[in-house]
């Protein structure tokens, strides 16, 4: 049982596999003069939290530590209650309802975050869990397809990954924005595809959609699946090819076609915008949430125990939606 001054968090001290995640009894963290201390009730976990978790590829070490975890207790998007505020706060009160973004901590009962941080209130129409996954696929979205992208109306856009948590996000955005919706995803996945608003769906399954013979204005790849050599000749002359995941050939591509024009490959990094970017957008997600424009995806949710079963789900590469953790406080006085 926890006490008053401890609480219950998922720890790593090294890299590997999924059972390096321990559950452990911790101190409970306090809020500095301008920290609001939140009890969280739910934490994504993400397609890029396996990754931070074996360390692999490597390059991924640069952000997370090179020999070991420099931040213990992983987790980066979560929702939960404020239940104490630094004296200083002044956004902020006692028992307001947050969604919060952060590099690390999350998958844990509490955490202190700046009130200048990625920190929204949560939409009124939607659960811990729905609001905790807007941090991971719509706030990601948002960067690729309106920052980057530029994504116009009537524009052909196509999402390759569009069942996954970024992915469904990136259809009900790209419908908002105006655009002509064509989803990639297995054959189980086409009516949840369909219903969030995709004007097309190709099975790859069965078909390859860089043999269709159509042409896109902008194919965002959300899994990384993809390259910009397969996908170029569905592109239309001035069309923009993205995906989540760089590579080093990647990143050559993305410049050479930046000097010699026409076709473009793009990469966006949402995780490494300022907060108070975040906090806006946050901010535009929550009205849209609450007019009904979008909504979030659940697959599966776990408790904070099963964390090492999340991973390996998450891992596999065949979610629907988001993979919600969640935190019952039932031990916590």
């Amino acid at each position: 049982m926890t006490t008053n001054g401890t609480m219950r968090a998922i720890v790593f001290t090294e890299y590997g596999p999924p059972d390096v995640l321990q559950l452990k009894v911790v101190e409970k963290p306090a809020p500095k003069s301008n920290e609001v201390l939140i009890r969280i009730y739910a934490a994504t976990v993400n397609a890029t939290d396996p990754i931070n978790r074996k360390g692999e590829p490597f390059i991924s070490r640069l952000f997370t530590g090179l020999t070991s975890p420099k931040n213990p207790i992983p987790g980066t998007e979560l929702a939960g209650e404020i239940e104490a505020v630094g004296v200083d706060v002044k956004l902020y009160k006692q028992g307001d309802q947050i969604i919060a973004q952060n590099d690390f901590g999350a998958y844990a009962e509490y955490i202190c975050l700046p009130e200048e941080g990625a920190l929204g209130l949560k939409p009124h129409n939607m659960s811990y869990a729905e609001a905790a996954a807007v941090g991971d696929g719509a706030l990601g979205a948002v960067v690729y397809l309106r920052d980057k992208a530029n994504i116009q109306i009537g524009q052909d856009v196509l999402i390759n990954g569009a069942s996954g948590g970024l992915g469904t996000a990136a259809v009900q955005l790209a419908k908002y924005f105006g655009a002509n919706v064509t989803g990639v995803c297995s054959t189980t996945n086409i009516e949840l595809v369909k219903s969030l608003g995709a004007d097309e769906v190709i099975d790859y399954t069965r078909e390859d959609f860089t043999k269709t013979g159509h042409t896109y204005d902008l194919i965002f790849d959300a899994v990384s699946k993809s390259s910009f050599s397969h996908c170029k000749g569905s592109l239309k002359e001035s069309g923009v090819y993205i995906r989540t995941m760089p590579t080093m050939s990647f990143f050559i591509q993305v410049l050479w076609r930046s000097i010699i024009g026409g076709k473009k490959a793009m990469i966006a990094a949402p995780g490494m915008r300022p907060s108070s970017v975040k906090r806006k957008d946050l901010a535009f997600l929550k009205e849209l949430i609450e007019a009904g424009k979008i909504k979030s995806i659940i697959d599966r949710n776990y408790p904070l125990e099963q964390i090492a079963d999340a991973h390996r789900y998450v891992e596999k590469g065949h979610k629907k939606g988001n993979v919600i953790l969640t935190m019952e406080h039932s031990n916590t006085t």
